[in-house]
């Protein structure tokens, strides 16, 4: 194999990354807490998208619950999210570690 035919596959596979990142990054993620209660929606990029509590939450004197139940949502959302993202771009590098974030 010569190198321009190597730079080339390298080229490509580097537009097929930024592309399933760009598709991740869009993606969203749900986590439900307190048999739903509350609801966090995430994106790919991190993003909290929404955040849903139901009023009969609000009408308690549970704070430091709805606290909780809200950062362990968002951590739960967050973590699906990296575990799709690294499981796909897995598959597309046949698990070799790319440089500059991918």
């Amino acid at each position: 194999m010569n190198m321009q035919s190597l730079l080339k596959q390298a080229q490509k596979m580097q537009k097929e990354l930024a592309k399933a990142e760009e598709l991740l990054n869009e993606q969203t993620y749900d986590s439900t807490m307190g048999g739903g209660v509350v609801k966090v929606t995430v994106k790919g990029s991190m993003e909290i998208e929404t955040i849903c509590i139901d009023e009969a939450l609000l009408e308690k004197d549970g704070k430091e619950d709805l606290e909780e139940m809200l950062k362990s949502a968002i951590n739960d959302a967050l973590s699906k999210a990296v575990k799709d993202k690294e499981q796909k771009m897995n598959a597309l590098t046949g698990g070799v570690k790319m440089p500059g974030g991918f």
